[in-house]
């Protein structure tokens, strides 16, 4: 039997917390319907009996209190919700026991942004993370001894794993049943949840809004211009020309504030702009193309699957 411990930190998001319960008693019903016996044994965990999520807007009811758990097998830690500083510090004394439970043997999993809460045990230092696209940059300047990785979806390193944004974390549910059951197992419940079971990337739903979280006033500057005049064509000279700076100089000091290259931040922005014009226009492939600066569909095509993980006419007809 696999002790699953599925902890209700303080300001946690509900579905957080019941989609894991739901999902591994679901499993526990299909291994009794197949004849054979339960696996997992799932418990809701906590620092108080009575645990307030979102806004004080739900509660749960926790099946024991953290000294009183004992040792499990699989720790998850759901999302949680607000300002994630403050979310951890009200979840501080929970910290402690995650790294006991890790240190005894027991596997941990965070949900989308609960790996704040896991990355402030500092179990994941100089490891690998995913969590929701909308907080890397927040991730990284709180936890700079953490990779993230970018658009990911599930990592899994020394027994400690993450997922991705939003509902992304039902992916890595079904990741850790296959290894637990196996893939026949993992199979059934992604056609009964409805779950994309094999999705690696959340490439395809981040949205570029640029990093201008830094005092670079040229950078910035720069910056303004790439996304006002993004379907013109310039080149790295003319913009370092713009704002009075170097070639040599505005390429590091671009690099150092955005985390892009000029060309990168450029295709970013130019895909960004395709994206939105595909989700809300009949305009076909050509046109966007040519709309947002592009002249070459091999070069469009692969810079835009580079970005997203799927081609255009991929994403064309799964948003619009």
């Amino acid at each position: 039997m696999k002790k699953i411990f599925i902890l209700v930190p303080e300001t946690a998001v509900p579905s957080g917390v019941t989609g894991p319960r739901y999902l591994f008693t679901t499993a526990n019903q299909f291994l009794q319907a197949s004849g054979k016996p339960p696996l997992f044994d799932v418990r809701l965990v906590g620092q108080t009996k009575d645990v307030r999520m979102q806004d004080r807007a739900y509660s749960v009811s926790t099946q024991a209190l953290l000294p009183d758990t004992g040792q499990g097998d699989l720790v998850i830690i759901p999302p949680i919700f607000g300002d994630m500083s403050t979310a951890v510090q009200l979840n501080a004394s929970a910290l402690p026991w995650i790294v006991e439970q890790y240190n005894k043997g027991a596997e941990v999993a965070s949900l989308c942004v609960g790996a704040f809460l896991l990355a402030s045990t500092g179990l994941l230092n100089g490891k690998k993370c995913s969590t929701h696209w909308a907080y890397y940059n927040e991730f990284r300047e709180t936890f700079s001894e953490v990779e993230i990785v970018d658009g990911g979806v599930i990592t899994e390193e020394n027994g400690i794993y993450s997922s991705g944004g939003a509902n992304s974390f039902w992916n890595l549910l079904l990741y850790i049943l296959e290894k637990y059951t196996d893939r026949d197992m993992a199979i059934l419940a992604s056609k009964y949840f409805a779950i994309d079971i094999d999705r690696q990337s959340q490439a395809a739903f981040m949205m570029f809004t640029g990093q201008k979280e830094h005092n670079d006033e040229a950078v910035k500057l720069a910056q303004d211009y790439i996304e006002q005049h993004y379907h013109e064509k310039f080149t790295v000279d003319d913009l370092a020309d713009r704002v009075a700076v170097s070639r040599r100089s505005f390429e590091r000091r671009f690099k150092q504030a955005t985390d892009n290259t000029v060309i990168e931040y450029l295709q970013r922005v130019k895909i960004e702009a395709a994206k939105r014009s595909f989700e809300s226009t009949r305009k076909n492939i050509s046109e966007v193309m040519f709309e947002v600066g592009y002249t070459d569909t091999k070069a469009f095509r692969n810079v835009f699957k580079k970005i997203t993980g799927l081609t255009p006419i991929e994403y064309r007809n799964k948003y619009r």
